[in-house]
């Protein structure tokens, strides 16, 4: 049986696919945004929504990304730049290239802290790199 609070061992979490590990990312991300939101104010749901788009949106996670980059350590940065320079097989709808892939290794970068249990760690840098864009 699995629960949310298993995790992987870093060797095992580092041999995933670094789009595997951005899938998981992308979600852990998603819910510390929307958590975030609707903690600090009771919204209905379409500003819910646009809230959490202006967010976790490639561009903005581009220049989160760029925010932490001088706080990750030499792994983190090996994770985030294995999955910014992977093989992607979709496009980004409004953002350009290189937003993209960028926000590709930071959701990576955010789904292998979560994998390996590093918790603390990720609420530092999420909220390091916190931008203004959640209180629009």
């Amino acid at each position: 049986m699995f629960n949310l609070n298993d995790k992987l061992e870093k060797n095992t979490a580092k041999q995933l696919s670094p789009i595997t590990l951005a899938f998981i990312g992308d979600a852990v991300y998603t819910l510390f945004v929307r958590e975030k939101i609707v903690f600090e104010k009771d919204l209905k749901g379409s500003e819910l929504n646009k809230k959490t788009s202006a967010v976790v949106k490639a561009t903005a996670q581009a220049k989160f990304v760029d925010k932490i980059m001088p706080y990750l350590t030499e792994e983190e940065i090996e994770i985030f730049k294995r999955a910014r320079n992977s093989k992607k097989n979709t496009r980004a709808k409004s953002a350009s290239v290189v937003e993209y892939n960028k926000s590709t290794g930071f959701e990576a970068l955010v789904g292998y802290l979560y994998a390996i249990g590093e918790i603390d760690r990720l609420n530092y840098l999420l909220n390091l790199g916190e931008t203004d864009e959640s209180n629009r």
